[in-house]
Formats: C-alpha cells, sequence, structure tokens
C-alpha cells in the first residue's frame, strides 16, 4: 500500500519503521533536514522535504494516488489541515494525531467536518492503558479483546511459584479447569508459543490469556493477587497523567500528581478539583519523602524525560511500593527497566504504531476476516491478534486437531455465540465466531494466513489450554 507520513518525529518515525518493515511503499514528510536525513539512512523509505499542509508538497509525495495518510506531527492544528488537503487531492484514508483535551469532545464533529478517518490520541491510549494496569496490579501488561471480555496478562515467574520447575501439562486440575491459555513467553531473547512441554523457570515472562474471572483465581492461587489499589502517587502533568487522573478519578481513587511547573499546576487544580496537585520536581528524593510516597498503592512516572520515569520508578520500588508504571519511548531503555524488575513499562509510540497497523493491516484483507484487535508483545516479537470469520475463511467446521498451521502460531480463542471457549482438540472455527490468534510472526492479515498447506501431518494447536 503507498502510505504517506508526515512529521518525523517519534510517532511518525516509529510507524515508518514497522510499515516499511512490512513491504508497504512509505514516504515521509517533514520540515526538518536531520529529521530526513535519519529516515532516508535507517530506513527503506522516501523523503519529502516540505510542509505536509502545503499541496505543492502533498501532490510531490504522491497523495493523489496514496491509500492512507498519516499526519503526526506536533501541531494538532496542521494535522487536521493536512487530513483535509489530502482527502480533496484524492487520498483514500486519512488519520490524524489529535492530542488536544478540547478538541477530544468535538471529535466526532470534527471527522466528518474535516474528512479524518480515524484520530488518534497517543495520550489518551497510553492513560487507558496504565489505568487497566491499575485495576489488575498483578499483571505487567493487560490487553483487552472481545470488549473487555478476554484479556491478555503478562507476568514474571518467580522461583516460589508453584508452576516453576513443572511442564504445563502437568499442572493441577484446578489450574486446568480454568478459562485460561498460557499463550506466549518470554526467556531471555526468545520468544515462544509454549505447548505443554514448557517448562516455566524463575525470570520468564508468561502471557495468560482467557475470562478475567479465570485470570483474578489464578493469580489467587499463585499467591500474587494484590488487593485493588486506593492511592496513587503520579510524578508528571502533562496530557497522560490528565487523561489518567480523569479516569481514575471515575474509579474512585484517591491521586496525588506532582509538577515541577507552577503554571500547569494551577491548570490542573482548575481540571481535576478532586485530585491533589504539588508543584515541585519529582525527581527530588526529599520531597517524595515528605510527600509519603511510601503509603501509595501504586507510583506512576509521566514526566518528559525517559531517563527520569526509570530512575524514580526504581525508587519506587525500592520504597516498596508494588505496582510501578514507567512511560519510556526507548525501547533500550525499556529493556534495561524489565532486566531490573520492573515490567510495567508504557510507550505511547508503540501503542499509537499498534492502532495504526490494525488499520492498514485490515485495509489490506478487505474481503477477508476482519481484524478487531491487535497487540504486540514480548518486546514486539509476538502478535495477538482478533478476527472475525466469514465465509472467506477455509477449513470452517474442521476440529482443530485436524488442522495444519504454520509453526509459532497458536489459536488462542474462540468466541461462538457469544461463549467464550478455550480451544480443545475437537474445537471447530465457525462463521461469525470471534477468534483470537497469537503469532510469532508479522503481517498475519487473514486466518487463512495461518495455515499451511504444505505440511503432511496435521498441525496442532501450539499451547495448553488451562
Amino acid at each position: 500500500m503507498k502510505i504517506l507520513i508526515v512529521g518525523d518525529g517519534k510517532v511518525g518515525f516509529t510507524l515508518a519503521e514497522h510499515l516499511s518493515r512490512e513491504d508497504h511503499d512509505v514516504t515521509i514528510i517533514d520540515t526538518r533536514d536531520d529529521a530526513l536525513k535519519r529516515a532516508s539512512d535507517a530506513l527503506d523509505v522516501m523523503c519529502v522535504k516540505g510542509n505536509g499542509a502545503s499541496i505543492a508538497t502533498l501532490r510531490e509525495a504522491g497523495a493523489e494516488s496514496a491509500d492512507i495518510l498519516i499526519a503526526a506531527t506536533n501541531l494538532d492544528e496542521i494535522n487536521m489541515i493536512c487530513c483535509l488537503t489530502a482527502k480533496r487531492l484524492g487520498t483514500k484514508y486519512t488519520i490524524a494525531r489529535v492530542r488536544n483535551v478540547e478538541y477530544a469532545v468535538e471529535l466526532p464533529t470534527l471527522k466528518k467536518v474535516v474528512g479524518i478517518d480515524m484520530v488518534i490520541n497517543p495520550e489518551n491510549a497510553t492513560a487507558v492503558e496504565i489505568a487497566r494496569l491499575l485495576r489488575f496490579p498483578s499483571a505487567a501488561n493487560l490487553e483487552t479483546f472481545y470488549r473487555g471480555r478476554v484479556e491478555l496478562i503478562g507476568f514474571r515467574v518467580q522461583a516460589d511459584d508453584f508452576i516453576c520447575g513443572h511442564p504445563l501439562s502437568e499442572l493441577s486440575r484446578q489450574v486446568k479447569a480454568l478459562p485460561i491459555l498460557f499463550c506466549a513467553a518470554e526467556r531471555g531473547d526468545q520468544s515462544i508459543i509454549p505447548d505443554g512441554s514448557y517448562v516455566p523457570t524463575a525470570g520468564d515472562k508468561l502471557y495468560l490469556i482467557g475470562q478475567p474471572a479465570g485470570m483474578t483465581q489464578f493469580f489467587k492461587l499463585l499467591g500474587r493477587y494484590a488487593p485493588k489499589i486506593k492511592d496513587v502517587f503520579v510524578v508528571g502533568g502533562g496530557r497522560i497523567s490528565h487523561y489518567l487522573t480523569t479516569l481514575m478519578e471515575g474509579m474512585g481513587l484517591h491521586v496525588k500528581v506532582v509538577e515541577r511547573n507552577m503554571d500547569r499546576c494551577r491548570e490542573l487544580s482548575e481540571l481535576l478539583p478532586h485530585t491533589m496537585i504539588i508543584c515541585g520536581d519529582g525527581t527530588d528524593q526529599e520531597l517524595l519523602e515528605s510527600e509519603n510516597v511510601a503509603s501509595a498503592d501504586a507510583f506512576v512516572a509521566l514526566t518528559d524525560r525517559d531517563e527520569d520515569n526509570l530512575i524514580i520508578s526504581l525508587y519506587a520500588m525500592q520504597r516498596g511500593i508494588s505496582k510501578v508504571v514507567a512511560k519510556s519511548n526507548r525501547q533500550n531503555y525499556a529493556g534495561i527497566a524489565r532486566a531490573v524488575g520492573l515490567d510495567s513499562v508504557i510507550s505511547p509510540k508503540l501503542i499509537t504504531a499498534n492502532q495504526i497497523l490494525q488499520v492498514v493491516r485490515g485495509m489490506e484483507n478487505s474481503k477477508g476476516s476482519v481484524m478487531t484487535a491487535l497487540y504486540r508483545i514480548a518486546e514486539g516479537k509476538v502478535e495477538a491478534m482478533e478476527f472475525v470469520v466469514n465465509q472467506t475463511t477455509r477449513h470452517l467446521s474442521t476440529p482443530l486437531k485436524d488442522l495444519r498451521l504454520k509453526k509459532g502460531i497458536l489459536i488462542a480463542v474462540i468466541i461462538h455465540q457469544g461463549r467464550i471457549i478455550i480451544p480443545e482438540g475437537s474445537t471447530r472455527m465457525e462463521q461469525g465466531d470471534t477468534v483470537i490468534i497469537v503469532s510469532r510472526d508479522e503481517g498475519i492479515l487473514d486466518v487463512n494466513d495461518i495455515f499451511d498447506e504444505s505440511l503432511l501431518d496435521a498441525g496442532v494447536i501450539g499451547g495448553t489450554g488451562l
């Protein structure tokens, strides 16, 4: 597909990286020579220097024949003008990054008037992601499928866990009866789609998928079920903090926000009347101690500097806070943080990339099964996707044990007539079902992409239903 990206910042570069990797024809538009040089040197993309809101620049980039334009500059108004202009020139689908809180309440009207097909708000999406983690503090990360009725949770295996050192096939009947499935694992740099012979070891990161009630029961059996969070300490008063605190107020949580800019503190005090706003340096240990940070149930680091977020998060862990979440857009920093036990590291640019990749793949596969969700887990090496099965899907009504699946593919959940099923060998896919697939491969566009017709032996599901 021909895709134009206006704005080569963090989000724009990450999108270009992922989309070019999937063999799309990507063109980046930016006014900065250094940004374009970086993209040209590192990625297989075309670069055009100019203002993305300019008709001449958009024409030079090929907007008249483009399939998608993604406007991801730092200015919402420019992004909207880019989409409006590109749509008039002939671009089929437009996506705008709109971050301003005031615009958020007017999005339906803006989309209709300006001609934007999709609006992305990285800060709001990040806030929603963090709020999910605070609802389930035992999880290192949490994704939802099928309108929240199915969850995917990652957690780190500890040496005293009863699952440690034992094959999944030998787990107790009590565990196997739960509506959950071990669907992926990380061990060092290796990503694994586990089967019954997989033996969890201390330090592995395991991913569970299934019904929320089953997740809760599993973590209770594991001895990791944490009580609900009541008090949250947030460092940084930017847009993510605003969105997150609004969500937390709605959840009935008590929140403290530390922000160093006095003007921003005044603004937040007016916007968030039920939240305690503290003006000060959230990286200052004395301030944190004076505000009794150790009494909080959760700590969230949302400053503009990834380095500060990681350092103060490690300090919060030292102070015994059980749930710590840090924002970091740098993947290498996230890896370092997880190596020292900080598992809940959130990246706004990757959340945004996942949202857009879902749309792009859906457009590529307009006649096949519809992708309704896409998440990247295990350091981005594994994808979890939700599809709606239709008449184009092959092997309908065939028992899963008789299917030939590509290596590294797992059919994790099937939702049939509203009933959530952890599949077994006799389970079948039917038209109208929703199916959740976990894959070590990138680029799955359709349910049919999981089948390997070249295999002579019957394929396996690839995991152990519990």
